[in-house]
């Protein structure tokens, strides 16, 4: 056991395999109980990462997602209400810029349940929202690389910019949060690696780049290798 326990977890997995294929191979008492010795190892070895991890969640609460997401039913509300008040604060501002185009075909009964949730961000949005039937206008359905429907698009005004954030039927609180999501893009308020950080979340847990750059095709990206042969604890 001593020696296990200055095994990494794919060795001694690696061994546990063996140690099964074994005992079912032989089927005696002791090499039977090899196996779960091995495995009850495994488990409190388990439990102790376990344990050292809540120690270190304690002491760095930046490295836990309770600091960012409250499981508790009044706080989660609160968030809830602060990213809805977010959210709807930016889309409300690029109404002028930005519009919804809805592409649908007249026997879609599908379009028939979107539209109206359509219609709904146009109301508390103020965004133009168009509704686009593709049968008589099948050139803007290969235009825009549209093949099914109902198909929602967030489009630039005056510009060729624009991002599906729909294909089929979606929610009202997942439209708006695509739309925002999208807007965000195409204005360069955030990168692709930051697409499911939500309203307010940005610099924090939920933030893929809150701490650098997670892509060596980021240009912000570092030299070097962090696993590099200077940090030989990590090999």
């Amino acid at each position: 056991m001593a020696q296990l326990a200055a095994w990494t977890p794919p060795r001694i997995r690696k061994l546990i395999e063996q140690q099964r294929d074994y005992a079912a191979t032989v089927l005696t008492v002791e090499a039977v109980a090899d196996f779960w010795r091995l495995q009850d190892f495994a488990r409190r070895k388990a439990r102790a990462f376990a344990g050292v991890t809540q120690l270190a969640m304690l002491q760095n609460p930046e490295l836990n997602s309770k600091s960012a997401n409250p499981m508790v039913g009044n706080a989660r509300a609160e968030q809830t209400a602060q990213k809805d008040a977010i959210r709807r604060a930016y889309l409300r501002s690029q109404a002028s810029g930005f519009a919804l185009v809805m592409f649908s075909r007249t026997a879609c009964g599908y379009c028939r349940v979107q539209w109206p949730i359509i219609q709904r961000f146009q109301e508390e949005m103020g965004w133009q929202v168009t509704l686009m039937d593709v049968d008589q206008r099948p050139e803007l359905a290969r235009r825009y690389g549209v093949e099914i429907t109902p198909t929602t698009m967030v489009i630039r005004r005056d510009s060729v910019q624009r991002m599906i954030i729909a294909s089929g039927v979606e929610t009202y609180p997942n439209l708006a949060q695509m739309a925002f999501q999208a807007t965000r893009l195409l204005n360069g308020d955030i990168r692709p690696e930051q697409f499911m950080t939500g309203p307010g979340e940005e610099d924090g847990f939920f933030d893929a780049l809150a701490n650098g750059p997670v892509s060596a095709t980021d240009p912000r990206a570092l030299g070097g290798d962090l696993f590099s042969a200077s940090s030989g604890h990590n090999q």
